[in-house]
């Protein structure tokens, strides 16, 4: 090369002397013509005379570090190449155990996060099948942010630092025909960008229509039993097949976008190469430095140095044809994230106060001052409710199906709040309370009970973490628990109850869930139609229980059974959301025709 550059110079000064020589045969007729040559060997002169000037500050160093034989010398690159690739593994290995503890760790703490917002949200956000998409959306679209994550870290940033290395090597050699060759690449980019958007739209559809998927799965294996009963299996497997078709054209839909990138990014890389091959070409046959009147590079362009440009473009095409795998990806990953943070940004309605009040102990009434209530706003559920309940009081709520009574209970621990209206606890506002103080001192039996896959000791714990085994057995003694879960059960406090207490009958789950509620030691105890559905046998053992443990708290109690109004001091009997009469049972049975009717149908069902 220093040899080349000292002999290119040697040419470009003898043009120069015969261009500026009068007597010389090459002086042009034109004059004009003859200066615009000059300048330009003179610019061809400077360029030569600095890529010597480069050639000649690298010489000493070349020779001080390289042997004087090529042979010796080409070992030595080899040794250089086999280094370099071998560091290149190693740092490949780490790079790909790196992003993966930092994919794990982001998915870890995003589960956790995610799940501690999903724990914070009101009721609303878990009803008409929402747990199913909740469930997808942890599951499903987690599982996709993190192996977008994996590409973004690993592939997304590896690619593209490969292509930066050969763009600044082609840049060293004509940034001007490497822009020019660029051309090409705006809109490329604009398709690429519309393409982009929609794959995330696509990828989006597809999550909701696996949220629908995954609700209509949860909905047939939970109610299996009514499937079978009624012969329904047909019909299943027809809904199972809407969602999973759903699903194949929303997934295909996006397996159409995803193929339409390598086509484009081919065809960006083909108009690439073939833009510099055309004008590279142009300038080392023709030794032009300018393109319509663009200037290209100082000096004409050689074989071997266009050589070079041209194996670095291919070296920037293939990150970018692999970077094009990573676009569906990456947009599945964006679309999943959209789902995830949308729900970790959604507040709850029931939120805490900034400065929450302290309630006495024990409290001394519960108060609901004209409550108006509704989940839609053209159907309310509770109207104009004015009710006091005084503490050690017990208060039964009868009342046809629908007409509010489990929304009415609900409004003590703030599940919800109501719409208008205030429910005050020793005069204070329950919203101007933290809920965890309030839920504290409530102990709720649900007619669904819930028991948890674990031990029948841990699910009468549940709610008091740090209860002693023995409070535990108490509770169970005081709840009529203890002697089915000794005598009948396989390991006693030890044995597991199976998915939501499937292991045992209905009345030993409530027999249970009430030991739980009595191991809170409550002032507020909430049953909730908690008879309903079992025997006469675990109904008189729950009432006999109920009967000592309801002596000095304040009792409510939802029922359908009128044979459980014996613990109350008061009946509230409602209809069609609004309160229609308040007495005890022989005061009602004389004035309120509805209660009336609501004991006839009991005697006519038990006799």
């Amino acid at each position: 090369e220093i040899v080349k550059a000292r002999s290119n110079s040697s040419d470009v000064r003898l043009k120069l002397r015969e261009l500026k020589s009068p007597a010389g045969q090459a002086i042009e007729p034109d004059s004009q013509r003859r200066n615009y040559n000059i300048r330009n060997q003179e610019a061809r002169l400077r360029a030569e005379q600095k890529a010597l000037g480069r050639y000649l500050w690298i010489e000493p160093y070349i020779k001080f570090w390289l042997p004087d034989s090529a042979f010796q010398t080409l070992l030595i690159i080899v040794g250089f190449l086999v280094i370099g690739t071998a560091l290149k593994s190693a740092f490949l290995v780490v790079n790909m155990v790196v992003v993966e503890r930092l994919v794990q760790s982001t998915t870890y703490d995003l589960r956790k996060q995610f799940f501690r917002q999903s724990l914070q949200l009101d009721l609303a956000a878990f009803g008409q099948g929402r747990d199913s998409e909740l469930l997808s959306r942890f599951t499903n679209d987690m599982t996709t942010l993190g192996s977008s994550l994996n590409l973004l870290f690993g592939r997304a940033m590896r690619e593209p630092l490969k292509m930066a290395v050969c763009l600044i090597i082609a840049s060293t050699i004509s940034w001007q025909l490497l822009v020019f060759s660029f051309i090409v690449v705006p809109p490329a980019l604009l398709l690429m960008r519309k393409l982009a958007s929609s794959i995330k739209r696509a990828n989006r559809r597809a999550m909701e229509e696996i949220a629908q998927l995954h609700n209509t799965l949860s909905e047939s294996f939970r109610g299996i039993q009514t499937v079978k009963a009624f012969t329904m299996e047909p019909y299943e497997r027809s809904r199972f097949h809407q969602s999973a078709k759903q699903l194949f054209q929303k997934t295909m839909r996006i397996a159409f976008y995803n193929s339409l990138t390598k086509p484009l990014t081919e065809i960006l890389g083909v108009g690439v190469i073939s833009l510099a091959l055309i004008a590279g070409a142009y300038l080392v046959l023709e030794q032009k430095t300018h393109i319509f009147g663009i200037k290209m590079c100082d000096r004409p362009l050689e074989l071997g140095r266009l050589l070079l440009f041209y194996g670095m473009l291919v070296g920037v095409t293939d990150p970018i044809r692999k970077m094009a795998d990573v676009l569906g990806a990456v947009q599945g990953g964006v679309a999943a994230a959209d789902r995830i943070f949308g729900l970790m940004d959604r507040k709850s309605e029931i939120t805490d106060p900034a400065k929450p009040k302290s309630l006495p102990r024990p409290h001394q009434t519960i108060v609901f001052d004209q409550v108006d209530f509704h989940y839609e706003s053209n159907m309310p559920v509770l109207h104009r409710i004015q009710l006091e309940i005084k503490y050690g009081e017990t208060i039964a709520l009868v009342g046809p199906n629908g007409c509010g009574k489990s929304t009415l209970v609900n409004l003590i621990p703030r599940f919800f709040d109501p719409k208008s209206g205030t429910v005050r606890l020793s005069g204070i506002d329950i919203r101007d309370l933290r809920r965890r103080d309030l839920r504290q001192r409530i102990g709720i039996v649900s007619q669904q009970t819930h028991l948890f896959d674990e031990t029948v000791m841990n699910n009468i714990r549940y709610g008091s973490p740090h209860a002693s085994d023995e409070a535990v057995i108490e509770a169970a003694r005081k709840a009529h628990a203890d002697r089915f879960i000794v005598e009948k059960l396989s390991d006693g406090y030890s044995t597991m109850v199976g998915s939501g207490g499937g292991r045992l009958s209905g009345g030993q789950r409530q027999r249970i869930a009430l030991a739980r509620a009595i191991l809170r030691d409550p002032e507020i105890l909430i049953l909730d139609e908690a008879t309903s559905q079992i025997d006469i046998e675990s109904e008189q053992l729950i009432h006999q229980a109920l009967q000592s443990f309801v002596t000095d708290r304040t009792a409510i109690m939802v029922t359908h059974r009128l044979s459980t109004l014996a613990l109350a001091d008061r009946v509230v009997v409602m209809e069609a959301g609004r309160i229609i009469d308040i007495g005890r049972h022989e005061q009602l049975l004389d004035r309120c025709a509805l209660y009336q009717r609501l004991h006839d149908i009991h005697f006519q069902n038990t006799g």
